[in-house]
């Protein structure tokens, strides 16, 4: 099998990050041959290596598509730092990519990147956007939550914000919404103190 075919075959399942696993039933190969059919596809230039048995198919690779595919098979989204600098609130570029997800806490260095995996609790998990280019993003009020949620725990990492601007049409009901699935009534208090902090010195963009 050429590599031209081999690729072929591997795009046809539809997916951008293929394990060597599903790469080998895709290849109909053991999982030592497609590791090497991989190999010679990426020396190739035609796929990349993202951390070891796990590649991406679909061109350049963007490290916010890589979560889902990272904590499988537990979902998650990009949130928290990360989210409030794509829609604007925080002009701060984060030096690494911040997750939300049903996985453990965890940090994942890969070869695009490094991500922080948070862990959150089922009920407050979600408020997150697909855009086009299959990035799951959270939306700014749910990105906001999320920190003032999880300053609510051990960690001080969530502690403090550079300059918040808040956009247009920002729901402060939404946030409101999300208070209310904290079932810890200790959590739900410090995570609702920390919102009131961090709305007090936002500035509502005009």
């Amino acid at each position: 099998m050429n590599a031209a075919e081999a690729f072929a075959r591997l795009r046809r399942v539809g997916v951008p990050v293929i394990r060597t696993a599903d790469a080998a039933a895709a290849l109909r190969q053991t999982t030592f041959a497609a590791s090497q059919t991989l190999s010679r596809l990426h020396r190739a230039g035609l796929v990349s290596r993202i951390r070891h048995g796990l590649w991406w198919l679909d061109g350049p690779v963007d490290v916010y598509r890589l979560p889902e595919h990272l904590t499988a098979p537990f979902p998650s989204y990009v949130s928290l730092h990360s989210a409030l600098h794509v829609r604007g609130v925080v002009e701060q570029i984060p030096e690494i990519v911040y997750v939300v997800s049903l996985a453990r806490t965890q940090r994942i260095t890969t070869r695009a990147g490094a991500l922080s995996i948070h862990h959150v609790a089922p009920e407050v998990f979600g408020g997150f956007e697909e855009t086009a280019e299959g990035v799951k993003l959270a939306t700014a009020e749910k990105a906001l939550f999320d920190v003032a949620y999880l300053s609510a725990g051990r960690s001080r990492r969530f502690t403090n914000l550079p300059e918040i601007e808040l956009p247009r049409g920002f729901r402060r009901a939404e946030l409101a919404r999300w208070l209310q699935r904290i079932t810890s009534p200790r959590s739900r208090t410090i995570t609702e103190r920390k919102l009131e902090q961090l709305l007090a010195r936002a500035v509502q963009r005009k």
